[in-house]
């Protein structure tokens, strides 16, 4: 068995699910896993709090004015049902050329390909000019407060380097006119994790005639965040990735006129719809409703909580966030509901595609596939690279997968049921890696 499939096996069965909460995590199992796989090479743990360790290793390069690289993963995952799952959620089982578990494809398979191709070109000799980091870090899951945010703010000159790359990307797909396009994400929308506290009246629940229900008015306020509306943005990177589909020209058309695409959004298959919702809308998903502490069957409550998960475009910021929800809230309701950020908001981020690293991964792409062109994207999601952005590292979601799966098949991996990867697309990881660095390093 090839080291790729062996090392994301135990990083799966170390079960490093991170939940949100400061206990869970334990992601210092899969530092050290990585730890002793690099022990040979230049390397550092860094644990800001108990059992939320993160690796670092560095191949120094040997001409410091030179552009430097890291390659970085995440070592935890997101909580499963194991109920849902035809296959043990941490087994990391072997079948039929898949490797299975959580984590498979977010993102300890590339987490695992990164460290096999940096202990590669540690045991070749590699001299790089520039520095080569390898870095994989807790916490992602829930922010990275006890892992990048750390990492950036205290431990810089170890972790900071010209050019990051690291989720998502390398999804290739048929171009409008031939060939194929690899995706790469250079932009990701931020977030905001919000908490809006409404509030009643508490009385007996037998006589709710003329009461403040607290979670009546909740139930209005999560009826209106679903259903509001909020201006269509279209950028240069939505336009770019609407003009390589296949698209008709009136779908391409209505997909880049801010003027019709809302109306139009019913009318498309849901999958792009939800696709180009997101892409170009400032969102709010009520995901969490909790009730007072004195919640009875039988008693109206005074108050209820709910969770909101808003994700903001490159550009929009905290009074983007408060402006939307002061118009969901309208005057009727501003002064029953509370507003806050607990973690305060971060803005979307993104990368310019003019660098001599972009050549480069083109090169890269093409040797797997020789017609392939990259294609920015822009993520619904956010991941470490809102740290990095804002430090000054261009930073890329990249890879390179098989063409085994489709690009919708391995999206609903993410976060879902039964996720797995295929060895094939793990072989082309740490190829893709360890050319890489040699092309742009040396």
């Amino acid at each position: 068995m090839n080291d790729v499939v062996e090392l994301l096996q135990q990083l799966i069965r170390n079960e490093c699910v991170n939940d949100g909460t400061e206990g869970s995590g334990g992601e210092s199992r899969n530092a050290e896993t990585l730890r002793s796989y690099l022990s040979g090479v230049d390397h550092e743990l860094v644990e800001p709090a108990t059992g939320r360790g993160s690796l670092v290793a560095r191949i120094e390069g040997s001409d410091p004015t030179a552009p430097s690289l890291c390659l970085m993963g995440h070592t935890d995952v997101v909580p499963f049902n194991a109920d849902t799952w035809q296959r043990d959620p941490v087994g990391g089982e072997l079948v039929d050329g898949e490797v299975w578990g959580r984590g498979a494809v977010d993102m300890l398979n590339q987490t695992a390909a990164m460290a096999v191709a940096f202990r590669r070109l540690a045991e070749s000799g590699f001299k790089p000019k520039g520095t080569l980091v390898y870095l994989a870090v807790a916490d992602e899951e829930a922010g990275g407060v006890v892992g990048a945010q750390p990492l950036v703010e205290g431990h810089a000159d170890a972790v900071l380097t010209d050019y990051c790359l690291t989720e998502f990307g390398g999804f290739a797909t048929p171009a409008a006119g031939g060939g194929l396009h690899v995706s790469v994400g250079t932009a990701e929308k931020g977030g905001a994790p919000v908490k809006l506290t409404v509030r009643g009246r508490a009385s007996h629940g037998s006589v709710p005639y003329g009461t403040d229900n607290a979670l009546v008015t909740a139930a209005e306020v999560v009826r209106r965040i679903s259903t509001a509306r909020g201006p269509s943005r279209i950028d240069d990177t939505w336009r770019q990735w609407v003009h390589a589909q296949a698209y008709d020209d009136e779908l391409t058309a209505t997909l880049l006129d801010p003027a019709k695409l809302w109306e139009a959004m019913p009318t498309m298959p849901r999958g792009l719809a939800a696709h180009a919702h997101a892409c170009t809308h400032l969102t709010a998903a009520p995901t969490l409703v909790t009730g007072s502490k004195q919640q009875k069957i039988n008693v109206i409550p005074d108050v209820v909580t709910i969770g909101v998960d808003v994700r903001l475009l490159p550009g929009q910021d905290e009074a983007d966030v408060r402006t939307f929800l002061a118009g969901v809230l309208g005057d009727d309701l501003a002064d029953r509901v509370d507003v806050e950020l607990p973690r305060g908001a971060r803005s979307g981020t993104a990368s310019s595609t003019d660098t001599p690293l972009w050549d480069s991964m083109r090169r890269a792409a093409q040797r797997t596939y020789p017609d392939a062109e990259l294609l920015p994207s822009i993520a619904s999601g956010t991941t470490d690279a809102r740290w990095l952005r804002p430090a000054g590292v261009v930073t890329y979601g990249f890879g390179l997968l098989s063409r085994k799966v489709t690009p919708a098949e391995f999206w609903a991996r993410f976060h879902g049921k039964d996720e797995r990867v295929d060895v094939e697309s793990l072989d082309l990881s740490v190829e893709l890696w360890e050319w890489l660095s040699r092309d742009f390093l040396s």
